[in-house]
């Protein structure tokens, strides 16, 4: 498994608008219609990706504790599912079902989005503020599938205590880690 960093762009840029399909509801979400007034995270992620299967359990943890204190969580996949086909939308709906996905599931399949927030891999991790400014973009924590460390989401989880509380993001923000997005040729 090839390993591939986050490009961490510099906190303070603005969300780009989206219009995509959630592959479990069948209807089209916009980043206007999900985003939360306190915070919204939005994460690339994938469903064959090991990166991804390794953290899978605390990404519905961390959403299942977060989105009753206002935040919002999104997940988008923007694999080439022909060369992928494990993360085509049909497999998508069935992973989300199968781990209790709080959170849409959206597919990108022109690959527009994850350009737009300029991902690299997956996961790809993005926190914005109220008004849509990027506070974070980083790892969930430091666990990897092959270190041994545990799965804790400590990294998201700052980053969402000091918007709860008020205070700014820490701006010590480490990459991310995983299988790059596959592009379409």
């Amino acid at each position: 498994m090839a390993e591939t960093q986050s490009k961490m762009n510099k906190p303070g840029f603005r969300a780009p608008e989206f219009r995509l399909k959630d592959t479990v509801s069948g209807q089209m979400m916009s980043l206007h219609d999900l985003r939360s007034e306190k915070a919204t995270v939005v994460m690339f992620i994938c469903n064959h990706c090991p990166f991804v299967k390794h953290v899978n359990n605390e990404l519905v943890n961390l959403a299942n504790d977060y989105i009753p204190k206002g935040i919002s969580f999104i997940a988008i996949s923007s694999n080439d599912a022909e060369a992928y086909p494990e993360d085509a939308p049909a497999k998508m709906k069935e992973h989300a079902v199968k781990l209790g996905y709080p959170f849409p599931y959206l597919y990108d399949d022109t690959q527009e989005v994850a350009r737009a927030y300029d991902a690299a891999c997956t996961p790809d991790f993005f926190i914005f503020d109220g008004r849509l400014n990027c506070v974070y973009c980083g790892q969930l924590d430091d666990s990897r599938p092959s270190n041994g460390k545990p799965v804790t989401g400590n990294d998201i989880r700052a980053a969402l205590e000091a918007i709860i509380a008020g205070k700014p993001v820490s701006q010590q923000q480490m990459p991310s880690i995983g299988c790059s997005i596959k592009w379409r040729k």
